[in-house]
């Protein structure tokens, strides 16, 4: 592959520009590490964030690189990267992050971010672009990972329910107000290990393109690594307030047992995620673990009405970021 032509300032530019995203992503997707601890009244809403970005942060030395190779090689044709498809592919995943996020509406990041790349990609070189095996992983993970979460979610809270079956409420919640504190941990370190190797593959993408790392490369850059972590967590910290209240306590009702099954559950779901390399919804991860604890004391306890929203957003997001990065894509080829 030819490398690209463009100055440092364009590439430097885009670099910040991705990691503008990853800042965008944490700040979204806050709500997922915090809500269910902070309506919960486990944690005060500043501590709450504060130690989310922490495990954000820390992750870098736990969480494999499988997902930004997934993103950086597996999910459209390296040929036609160029900074004009990355341009595209950023500025659609932002503008619908912003959009979701100014509504309250919690939408994955991680999709908009995949919805970028296929619509600057087509844009440019049509669906013959895709590469289909990445792509059909991932957006099989659409249905899976707020699936799994969900299994995982209801089977924790009714294991608990029955190892605790004899316990007076007063002892199980100020057990569970501690271990919350464990399983909301768990859930940021999963969250900081999907999410921010997102950004890594976007920027590994582009530096290969550009001929300023090699393809054969098994990681992208220490700088990139260090940087992605770092965006992600001083965006949670951030926080994005809009969406902890839909998350928190529109979907069901939480006590921190609750908050413990939900959190548990989604972690899992990440850190397996992880492991194989799949670029996951955080978002969707979490309400369906939230889903699942709910459903498993009574199905009533579960507004579906307020998830069946959340479902649609899910349904919009790929087409409506790809859209949003086809016509950014062609804003760029004429002004950049």
């Amino acid at each position: 592959m030819d490398n690209l032509n463009i100055s440092i300032y364009v590439l430097g530019m885009l670099v910040l520009l991705a990691l503008v995203f990853d800042f965008m992503n944490g700040f979204h997707d806050s709500a997922n590490s915090i809500a269910t601890v902070v309506s919960t009244g486990v944690l005060k809403p500043q501590h709450a964030v504060a130690m989310a970005a922490f495990f954000n942060f820390i992750a870098i030395f736990v969480v494999n690189m499988k997902v930004a190779q997934t993103i950086g090689k597996g999910t459209i044709d390296p040929h036609v990267v160029d900074h004009y498809v990355i341009f595209g592919a950023l500025v659609g995943a932002i503008s619908w992050n912003v959009i979701t996020w100014y509504y309250g509406i919690p939408s994955s990041s991680s999709h908009a971010l995949i919805g970028g790349l296929v619509g600057a990609a087509v844009a440019k070189a049509g669906t013959g672009s895709l590469i289909s095996g990445g792509l059909i992983k991932t957006v099989a993970f659409i249905v899976v990972a707020p699936l799994l979460g969900f299994v995982l979610g209801s089977i924790i809270m009714l294991m608990v329910a029955w190892i605790f079956v004899k316990s007076t409420p007063r002892k199980v919640d100020n057990l569970f107000r501690k271990l919350q504190l464990v399983s909301a941990a768990a859930y940021s370190l999963g969250h900081g290990g999907n999410d921010a190797q997102k950004t890594m593959g976007i920027i590994w993408m582009l530096l290969i393109a550009a001929g300023y790392t090699s393809a054969t490369a098994e990681y992208p850059p220490a700088w990139v690594i260090i940087s992605c972590y770092a965006a992600i967590a001083f965006g949670t910290l951030f926080g994005g307030w809009r969406i902890v209240k839909t998350m928190g306590q529109k979907i069901t009702k939480l006590k921190p047992v609750g908050g413990f099954c939900a959190e548990t559950g989604g972690a899992v779901t990440l850190l397996l995620s992880s492991a194989f390399g799949i670029p996951v919804s955080t978002t969707h991860t979490i309400t369906g673990a939230i889903v699942g604890v709910g459903a498993a004391r009574k199905t009533s306890a579960v507004r579906w009405g307020v998830a069946g929203n959340i479902v649609w957003a899910w349904i919009f997001t790929i087409p409506a970021s790809a859209f949003m990065a086809a016509v950014a894509w062609w804003i760029g080829t004429k002004i950049m």
